[in-house]
């Protein structure tokens, strides 16, 4: 079963995203130490499910994690499935691996293990 474990929402002015979201949503995000720092979380059921993240908003915005056992094992198959990897397994510390693909329509789509 594949599910979404994480998401990342870029955010330019991540101070104003913050209020901008806790304001929509009626709840203020929550906050956590993070491989590069504070970091302001969507929480979830189960703890935190997604992150307002600083950065340019790019074409398609928000960055969806799959989770995925073998990281690199689908990235292995992803040129051969139409796609392209944009970036290998690289560690974020304590919170395990990720790695991140284009799709066969120009998605970019990341996959997450926490071995």
């Amino acid at each position: 079963m594949t599910q979404v474990n994480w998401f990342e929402i870029p955010a330019q002015d991540v101070g104003r995203a913050v209020e901008f979201y806790g304001t929509v949503l009626g709840e203020p995000l929550g906050e956590m130490d993070g491989p590069d720092g504070q970091m302001h979380v969507f929480m979830g059921a189960d703890g935190p499910a997604g992150q307002l993240a600083q950065g340019e908003p790019v074409a398609g915005g928000v960055t969806i994690y799959l989770d995925c056992a073998d990281i690199d094992a689908a990235l292995g198959r992803v040129e051969a499935a139409g796609g392209a990897v944009v970036q290998t397994r690289t560690s974020i510390g304590p919170f395990g691996f990720v790695g991140q693909f284009t799709d066969s329509e120009g998605n970019t789509v990341a996959l997450h293990t926490g071995l």
